[in-house]
């Protein structure tokens, strides 16, 4: 079940981001919510508390696998689960992450 997360990104001044991206043209993986010009991506991990597709032993070796590409290709991946997007600890995060980047990006480095 997909969260709906349309207002929470304004609440923590964090720019809109792309939905369902596609980051390895020749695999089939999403990310969940990215931007991809500063290669962050976000990801929901539902069904942790009731043995959901990312808990099952062929779930999980896939999530790793798309992880870790996704680590080789540059992007920074984070993972919440819904509650900490209800209640704000996913925002707090990803509002220190783009003051980070936008400030290291006008000091012409990168985090």
């Amino acid at each position: 079940m997909k969260i709906d997360l349309s207002h929470f990104w304004s609440l923590f001044n964090i720019p809109d981001p792309i939905e369902e991206f596609r980051f390895a043209p020749d695999r089939r993986w999403r990310f969940d919510y990215c931007w991809p010009h500063q290669k962050i991506a976000v990801e929901v991990e539902g069904g942790i508390w009731l043995g959901g597709r990312h808990n099952r032993p062929v779930g999980y070796a896939k999530d790793l696998e798309k992880y870790n590409r996704a680590t080789m290709d540059g992007w920074k991946v984070f993972r919440f689960t819904p509650q900490q997007f209800k209640n704000g600890e996913a925002g707090e995060l990803l509002e220190q992450v783009f003051c980070l980047k936008s400030v290291k990006a006008n000091q012409g480095s990168e985090i």
